[in-house]
């Protein structure tokens, strides 16, 4: 039970990443296209809030609680399922933790600056 809860901390860490990440690439790709959804107030807020909190978590020295919570469940020495041994190669590397707090911080001045470039509509506009 606890390998299989820490698989789907796993996949919702993976989910959260993607959120950020792709986020970002679907509100550049949305406004080349012209998708009135990516200028949705509350997608915008929820995307800029997800990356000020890696920023502070990362400026503070914390670790991110599903990491915390994933390896708590799942052991020092356990064995991981073949999708989680992917999602775990593709979200964790072994960098100085300054390397990614200098990208996460990165990473949040284009998000902030993208919701100045493609602004988000108001959340009192009617459509």
């Amino acid at each position: 039970m606890n390998a299989f809860l820490a698989d789907l901390i796993l996949i919702v860490h993976f989910a959260f990443v993607l959120f950020v990440v792709g986020g970002l690439a679907l509100i550049w790709t949305g406004a080349a296209c012209d998708w009135r959804w990516v200028r949705n107030f509350w997608f915008r807020s929820s995307h800029l809030a997800a990356i000020v909190f890696v920023v502070g978590e990362s400026l503070a020295g914390m670790w991110c609680p599903l990491t915390v919570w994933e390896d708590a469940l799942r052991g020092v020495h356990a064995e991981k399922s073949f999708v989680a041994r992917w999602i775990h190669h593709i979200l964790f590397y072994d960098f100085p933790e300054r390397v990614f707090a200098v990208a996460y911080v990165t990473f949040a001045i284009v998000v902030a600056a993208t919701w100045w470039w493609i602004r988000p509509e108001s959340p009192r506009k009617k459509v």
